[in-house]
């Protein structure tokens, strides 16, 4: 696994920047090439940053990886169009490009309650996307199913979540009467599991929050 290269799309976000930052840290990987509409703040010698139109993506550099961590809410597209075109066609156009640029594995945030048959909006978009990239011939898929993410969002420019802060606060003060799977997670044990997963990944593994969670807390 010495000399990886990687790509990775969304790592101005919550979970792409802790995504970044381990990459970044990781002695056996070479490069990293990061894909956005910007650059990440984040300045390194193994870092290349590609500003891209998702809608017209280039050929993208050889690489043994793939990381996915965009996304968006309907509220901040401004339509479920909007969002479908970030959380669905964005992701689904790296994947290919990547495929096609010889990446074998990839990761994906995704989120709890990703199902292609749910009424729900937001669910649906995101079953649909697992499932469209389990149809590519990746080796190995790794999609992690966070619950609701815990952290500084201003620090990655985004404005604050509501629902976010209100399910931290519930779920500090009756976390032991909600389920692993739905209480909220740190953006960083996402990264964590999918950067320890996607390496060695074999057909397609979905990481639950609750895993993740448990993971995280086993680290440290």
């Amino acid at each position: 696994m010495t000399g990886r290269t990687v790509l990775l799309a969304g790592a101005t976000g919550l979970v792409g920047r802790e995504i970044l930052a381990g990459l970044l840290a990781d002695g056996t990987v070479l490069a990293v090439h990061s894909l956005g509409r910007r650059a990440p703040a984040t300045r390194h010698p193994k870092l290349t940053a590609h500003v891209v139109d998702f809608a017209a993506l280039p050929a993208l550099p050889p690489a043994d990886e793939l990381y996915l961590a965009l996304g968006t809410t309907i509220k901040v597209a401004g339509s479920q169009a909007a969002f479908r075109a970030v959380d669905y066609d964005a992701n689904l156009a790296v994947a290919k490009a990547a495929r096609a640029a010889g990446a074998r594995k990839a990761g994906l945030v995704s989120a709890m309650g990703a199902d292609s048959g749910s009424k729900v909006f937001y669910n649906r978009v995101k079953g649909e996307l697992e499932n469209a990239l389990a149809q590519l011939p990746f080796e190995g898929l790794a999609i992690a199913r966070p619950s609701l993410l815990v952290g500084d969002r201003a620090i990655v420019g985004q404005a604050a979540r509501r629902g976010e802060e209100w399910g931290f606060a519930l779920g500090k003060a009756l976390g032991f009467l909600i389920p692993a799977n739905y209480q909220p997670i740190e953006a960083a044990a996402v990264a964590r599991a999918l950067l320890s997963a996607v390496p060695s990944a074999k057909g397609r593994q979905v990481l639950l929050s609750g895993a993740m969670q448990r993971e995280a807390s086993g680290s440290r």
